[in-house]
Formats: C-alpha cells, structure tokens, sequence
C-alpha cells in the first residue's frame, strides 16, 4: 500500500490564548502554555459568536459554522490531489472518519464525494482521533485486487463546535482542521505503508464522549496517561517492525509523528521512548487537537521536506479507547 500525497485545510478564524483569556474563564497564556503547550487554534466558529455564546448549546453551533466538515473535508482534498497529479474522476473509492461528524447518515465520505463530484462507493471508518491510522490498518488488511487504484481518505474534523467555551479545562485544546490522504494499493507513491496496527479496550469506553447534541468530556488524568503508555507502546512496535525490516538502519532513521493531542502528552513519550528532538514532527502548539487530523497534517505541512527523512512512525490513540500506528517508508 501507498501514500501518494497529503493535504490539510485549516479554516481562518484563530483562537489564540489571548482570546480565550478574554472569555472569562480564569486562564491566561502561562497556565495554557504551562500545562498543554498550546497557543492558537483554528475554528469554522465567528470569534463573535463564540465570546456571544461560549457555544452552550452545539444544535445551534452546527448553524453557526463558517463551514461544514463536507466543505472543509473538499478543500484538503483538493490539495493532495493535486499534489498527487490526480484528478476527481481518478478516485475509486472515497472513505471518511472522524470525532464529530456532520450527520447520522449519509456517511461523512458521501458528503464529500458529493463536493468533490466524485462518483464512487464511500463510506465511513471511525475510531474517533485515531481514525486515520485506523482507516489505514483496515484498508491495508483487505484483498488488494479488490480495491480501486486510488482511495480518497478524509478526515474532516471542526470538533470546536461541540466545545464547551465556559469549560477551560477543555477549549484550551480543541482546533479545528481536516486533513486528506491519496492511498494505492498497486501505485507507488512517495512513501510505502509498510505496516500498520490497530489495538482497542472497550473498557475505556466512557473516558472520552461526545454524546449526541452535546459537548465534549473526557477523564483528564486518566487519557493523558492512557495516551502516553499506549503511543509510546505504538512507537514501539513500529520502531521494532522498522528494525526487522531494515536490519541495517538504526533507529535514529526513524522519526515521530503522535497524535497532536497536546505538546506536554508528546514530550512524555518522546522521553520515554527516547526519541530525538530533530527527529519530533508536531504543529500541536499552533493548531491544538484537531482530532483524527491531527497527524496527517503535521506530515502534510511538511509534505516533501527532506528534514522527514526515510521512515515516519505515524502514532495515534483516541476514543474507544482504541489506538492505531502505521509505518510509512520512503519510496
């Protein structure tokens, strides 16, 4: 399986630490900084609407938003295909996921075929912030002469409207961004997907929600240890598949792409596994969590950059709770 291109969207409105101390909500930039290393943040909400409401009531910010998961989805998707050198008509098959989808049904992935003019099956695999490399895992686990040339895979994420803006404990983290992916099982492409995994505990089930017309809650201390033990297991696992494959490369080739769920998170995993600073890729602390976006675009900002070198260890967790990596080799 191939990646051949990326692209990422993130829309005009910022909330910076500034804004959100104006919000009064008894935070500043140090105790934002301090704790998740955060600074701005994008969102499809008007800054007015936000400081009017605080976003108490999510039926309402759906109306609100400058745009839509389908529009947002479109405008990422349009950059990797034309950094791939494609067209809409080249994409067989077009799968979407995310934490805060638009509607029920159709599937987000119809959505945005349908902005996109695309004619072609699509449907939706989520596992919340880890559904990138989720989709990856299972798209690299079916029959390969079964799939289309070209899949399109979307993860439109605008999760700032489902935050409660009175909860300091939780605007501080969320932006919003979308990001999009190019995959071909028989195509090369820049980077070769090498292996991926998918891992899960539904006992955790209940330590991240978003409920149906409701705000975003999670178990604090709770996910911030889950995410660093189970990304740092991820990296792990990739690092020791790199090796095996690569016996002769060191594990400095490798570098590291986590979840963007907050910088403090990622600098507890790079200590623990050892990780090189140079070799620590994340826009956390001017996007702030984008969700499943997240870490496709930190790759999609820095899209041909040789500071990325050979191999890229993609590590994701999320809701579920369920955690997923994918190991991306240079073609």
């Amino acid at each position: 399986m191939y990646l051949n291109a990326l692209g990422h969207f993130h829309p005009q409105n910022i909330v910076d630490n500034a804004f959100l101390a104006s919000l009064g909500i008894d935070t500043n930039d140090q105790w934002i900084t301090e704790r998740v290393g955060i600074r701005s943040r994008h969102t499809v909400l008007p800054l007015s609407y936000i400081k009017e409401t605080k976003n108490k009531d999510p039926k309402l910010a759906i109306e609100a938003a400058e745009m839509s998961n389908a529009e947002t989805g479109a405008e990422a998707a349009k950059m990797a295909l034309q950094r791939a050198g494609l067209t809409e008509k080249d994409i067989g098959m077009v799968v979407c996921g995310g934490c805060s989808p638009d509607e029920c049904i159709p599937a987000e992935a119809n959505r945005v075929a349908e902005q996109l003019n695309i004619d072609a099956p699509c449907l939706d695999i989520s596992s919340a912030c880890s559904s990138f490399c989720s989709q990856l895992h299972m798209l690299d686990s079916m029959r390969p002469e079964r799939l289309p040339d070209f899949i399109l895979v979307v993860n439109p994420e605008n999760s700032t409207r489902v935050v409660d803006y009175s909860d300091r404990s939780s605007c501080v983290l969320w932006g919003d961004a979308s990001s999009a992916a190019i995959i071909s099982p028989r195509h090369k492409g820049p980077w070769r997907i090498s292996h991926t995994m998918l891992r899960g505990d539904p006992g955790g089930a209940d330590k991240v929600k978003v409920p149906r017309h409701g705000h975003f809650t999670q178990q604090g201390a709770a996910v911030q240890s889950f995410a660093v033990r189970r990304t740092g297991e991820v990296f792990q696992e990739l690092e020791k598949r790199y090796l095996e494959l690569n016996p002769t490369k060191s594990r400095r080739n490798l570098a590291f792409i986590g979840h963007q769920a907050n910088l403090r998170m990622l600098e507890a995993v790079k200590s623990r596994c050892e990780i090189d600073d140079a070799r620590h890729f994340f826009n956390v602390d001017q996007r702030g969590n984008t969700g499943a976006a997240g870490a496709p675009s930190v790759l999609s900002e820095r899209w041909g950059a040789a500071e990325l070198g050979e191999a890229i260890a993609l590590c994701v967790v999320g809701s579920g709770l369920t955690w997923a990596g994918a190991l991306l080799e240079k073609v």
